[in-house]
């Protein structure tokens, strides 16, 4: 059975990264854009992030530009956006896609593992969350619209397991 451990990707500098250096950490994985309706959320990760980091928790967030265009900035640009109007903090990686042929490994698996409203398996907008156990499997996938706050609960509870 696979575990977040077993993946990998290129961060926001152009370093390829393991996600194994997130084993024993609970991790919310979240496809993020700079230009959506639903960019304000990045306010509420990193409050999220901040506020549970010493518990054991993450945010990795994963630019994608699938969703009409909202994020076409090049990873620079994204790096930018993100310190300049949100003081983002947690780690971001390289624009990736989160469907179709060339969707990331790290998300066909997340996808398969937990798929959306009746059972559905594609990313519907930019803001899809997957919150991760400390032992790197999925415990549950949120909407776009599910906001990070509402999401603290579970991190609590997933962080205290």
């Amino acid at each position: 059975m696979a575990t977040l451990a077993d993946f990998s990707a290129v961060d926001i500098d152009g370093a390829q990264r393991s996600l194994r250096e997130y084993a024993g950490r609970v991790v919310l994985i979240v496809n993020v854009a700079s230009r959506c309706g639903f960019t304000p959320q990045y306010e509420g990760l990193e409050a999220l992030y901040r506020e549970h980091v010493d518990a054991g928790f993450t945010v990795l967030g994963f630019p994608c530009d699938q969703f009409r265009h909202q994020e076409p900035g090049d990873e620079a640009e994204i790096k930018r956006f993100c310190a300049l109007h949100y003081d983002v903090t947690f780690p971001l990686f390289a624009k990736i896609d989160v469907n179709g042929e060339h969707a990331h490994p790290l998300y066909r698996w997340l996808k398969r593992e937990r798929p959306g409203l009746l059972g559905t398996q594609g990313i519907k907008w930019n803001f899809t969350k997957f919150l991760v156990g400390r032992d790197g499997l999925p415990i549950r996938r949120y909407g776009p619209a599910d906001k990070p706050a509402a999401i603290a609960p579970a991190i609590v509870a997933a962080c205290s397991a």
